[in-house]
C-alpha cells in the first residue's frame, strides 16, 4: 500500500544510531546515506527515510501519527522494543504485550524514535 515513509529528525547520527538497531532486529541492513543527506533503509519491499526537513525548519514528530512494523513473531517485538529502548527510544503506551483490536488478536510494542516519531511493531498472532 506504501512506497515509502519519511520522517524527520535533527540528530541524523543519533536516528542512525537508532534505526540501525531497531531495525536489525527484523533482519534489515545498517542504513546508508543518499546523496541529499538522508539515511535510507530498504528492506522487504519498504524503503524508510530519515532526514533534515527540506524547509529548513527543526524536525517535529506527527502528532496522531504512528509508523507501524510487521514482526513475525511475538518475540521479534520484543527484540524490536528492547532495540529500540537500548539506543534511544522511549517506551509509550502500554508495554508490550497482547492486545485485542477490531482486527482480531495482535501482540504490539509502541516506542518514540529519538526524535520523537511515535513507532509500532505488530505481530497478528494466527487465530485458533
Amino acid at each position: 500500500m506504501f512506497s515509502h515513509i519519511v520522517v524527520g529528525a535533527n540528530d541524523l547520527e543519533a536516528s542512525k544510531a537508532f534505526y540501525d538497531a531497531l531495525l536489525s532486529t527484523l533482519g534489515a541492513k545498517p542504513g546508508f546515506i543518499d546523496p541529499k543527506g538522508n539515511v535510507v533503509y530498504l528492506h522487504a519491499g519498504a524503503l524508510l527515510i530519515v532526514g533534515h526537513p527540506r524547509n529548513g525548519e527543526p524536525a517535529t514528530h506527527a502528532n496522531g501519527g504512528t509508523i507501524g512494523f510487521n514482526c513475525a513473531t511475538a518475540e521479534l517485538v520484543d527484540a524490536w522494543h528492547a532495540a529500540g529502548v537500548g539506543h534511544g527510544g522511549t517506551s509509550v503506551e502500554d508495554p508490550p504485550g497482547p492486545r485485542q483490536s477490531p482486527f482480531g488478536p495482535l501482540y504490539l510494542a509502541y516506542l518514540r524514535d529519538p526524535a520523537g516519531n511515535k513507532l509500532c511493531a505488530t505481530h497478528r498472532p494466527a487465530k485458533a
